[in-house]
């Protein structure tokens, strides 16, 4: 099998699921909580996972999936599909315009394909192992802000509001103190690295993240001309982790403030 296969998978799957979020959104819908009054759960996020793997099994029946809303049988096989069908739950459930599908490959616990799609922007990311990173076919770079001081940077704040959202809220008050042009919060951590990877922002930080949120923006990222880490600059795996991602010339200055 070739790589081409797996994006090709990859794509038709995510522009599926594109069509449920624009079936579901701005209407009214029953929404349900999974573990805490943050966490959120439509209809349009378990139509949509279970679209994903149902197209992507079409290709490869013997694959291993990671999703958020289901659990799967493992298999023998060294592949692995890691899906976020819905990233961005919250602002969908409340017609806010800034979500996505969010679907990642790994050979072995090593990324080798990321796709991320804003159905509603009609905007189509990917990456694959040693590729290059792609926004609707046309390659994307990092920004090239090389200091803090004039930079945008995202942040994210996990469903949790005790010591993280308090720690995220003194972080940001020392970046603002730094001349940083701005701190945004979409909402939706794979857009979050997208805008990194294409240079609409130059870092990006999130206390806690799953496999799931990250996995494909993190590639991503990285095909740009990016850096993703951990807090202190170590590198993750595909588990749940804090996440800094950065176009690389600011990764340093970044960690410096989130040690």
């Amino acid at each position: 099998m070739n790589s081409k296969e797996y994006l090709e998978a990859a794509v038709l799957a995510a522009k599926e699921a594109g069509k449920i979020h624009r079936k579901y959104f701005n209407q009214k819908l029953k929404i349900n909580i999974k573990g805490t009054p943050f966490d959120l759960v439509t209809v349009a996020d378990i139509e949509s996972e279970k679209k994903i793997v149902e197209v992507i099994r079409g290709y490869f029946p013997g694959h291993n999936f990671v999703g958020e809303e289901e659990q799967y049988d493992n298999t023998d096989s060294q592949y692995t599909w890691i899906i976020d069908p819905l990233d961005g739950t919250n602002n969908f459930a409340h017609s806010l315009p800034i979500f996505c599908v969010s679907i990642a490959l790994a050979k072995n616990d090593e990324l080798i394909l990321g796709v991320i799609y804003d159905a509603l922007r009609d905007e189509l990311f990917y990456a694959e192992k040693n590729k290059g990173a792609f926004l609707n076919e046309q390659k994307i770079t990092v920004s090239d802000i090389n200091k803090l001081a004039g930079s945008l940077l995202i942040t994210g704040f996990y469903y949790d509001r005790g010591k993280d959202m308090m720690e995220t809220l003194d972080k940001m008050k020392q970046f603002l103190q730094l001349n940083i042009t701005g701190i945004r919060r979409f909402g939706s951590a794979a857009l979050d690295l997208c805008y990194v990877a294409c240079g609409r922002a130059s870092g990006f930080w999130e206390y806690v993240l799953n496999p799931w949120d990250f996995s494909a923006g993190k590639i991503i990222v990285e095909e740009a001309g990016g850096e993703v880490s951990g807090r202190y600059g170590e590198n993750i795996s595909l588990q749940k982790s804090y996440i800094v991602a950065s176009n690389g010339k600011i990764h340093n200055a970044m960690l410096e403030v989130l040690k």
